[in-house]
Order: C-alpha cells, then structure tokens, then sequence
C-alpha cells in the first residue's frame, strides 16, 4: 500500500498533553477532539489538515499520559499516518489499536530542517520507504499482528472479524 499527502510537521517530544490538551477531554466526541488536535502547539492546526495528511515528527512523539484521545485526536483530523523517529510506546498502541498508522523512520529528525508543511510526502509501507521530495529514506512499517489490526480499522473492528470467524 502507498499513502501520499501533504506534511505537517512537528519536533522532539510532542507529548499528548499538547495533541489534546486536558481541557478538551470532556468529550468522547471524535470529532469534537479532531476540531482541538495538536491544540498545545498550534491552535489552528485541524483546520489546516486535508484528508490524507500525515505528520512527520521527530523523537519519541507521543510522550506523557497513555490518554487513547491523542491518537483519536488525530486520526479524526484525516491524518492517514505518523512518521517519526520513535514513538512513545503505548502512543505506537493506541495508534494501532485505533487505525492510525503509526510509522518509524530512523533519520527523518535529520531530514526535518529540510522540509516545510505543506511538502508531499510518499510512503510505501510494503517495501518500508519513503520518498519527500528527492529525497528516499527506510522506514519501519507495522508487520505482523499490527498490520492485521490496522488492515482491519482498528482493534474492535479486528475482534469483530475474529468473532465473526
């Protein structure tokens, strides 16, 4: 599968706290979290999103509390994925538990000064690479019991299936 979209970019430790601050947890509403993502650094930034957007970030994105709204957050924005150097790792879960494509890419904070919003960014997620502008990197896709659960939607549609069966 290839994803292409546009670039929003973000840097070292963004934690959750910043992607759906504490006062716009009230909600369950996707929608309602998506309208106030990344709200800690850019208060506009759901407006900004297209469908098919990803964000490129540095390291260890995702950092701070384990709050599943985070990933939600985004995703609900029509951001499709989530290149980074590293993530948090129950951030890297939740995103796979709710259909986010989470994606590592060792190099990219390097390649970060070299890029703006706005560029386009190609990922071809079965053969691990990622093409921005000239420039191609490897990248670290899902595999395995992962990508079945993203391949499904998520972790309750993937259960479903498994039910169903």
């Amino acid at each position: 599968m290839i994803i292409k979209g546009n670039i929003h970019l973000f840097g070292d430790d963004i934690d959750t706290d910043a992607i759906i601050p504490g006062a716009y947890l009230k909600t369950t509403d996707p929608k309602e979290l998506a309208s106030h993502c990344m709200a800690g650094i850019d208060e506009k930034f759901s407006t900004k999103v297209k469908d098919g957007d990803i964000i490129v970030a540095g390291e260890n994105f995702g950092c701070g509390s384990s709050r599943e709204q985070a990933p939600i957050s985004i995703k609900h924005t029509g951001i499709k994925a989530v290149v980074a150097e590293s993530f948090a790792r129950i951030f890297y879960r939740n995103c796979i538990n709710i259909g986010l494509i989470p994606i590592t890419c060792e190099g990219i904070n390097e390649q970060i000064q070299n890029l703006k919003d706005g560029d386009t960014i190609e990922i071809d997620l079965q053969n691990e690479t990622i093409k921005i502008n000239s420039m191609m990197l490897n990248c670290g896709a899902p595999k395995g019991i992962e990508k079945e659960i993203l391949d499904a939607g998520g972790l309750v549609q993937y259960t479903k299936n498994k039910l169903k069966k």
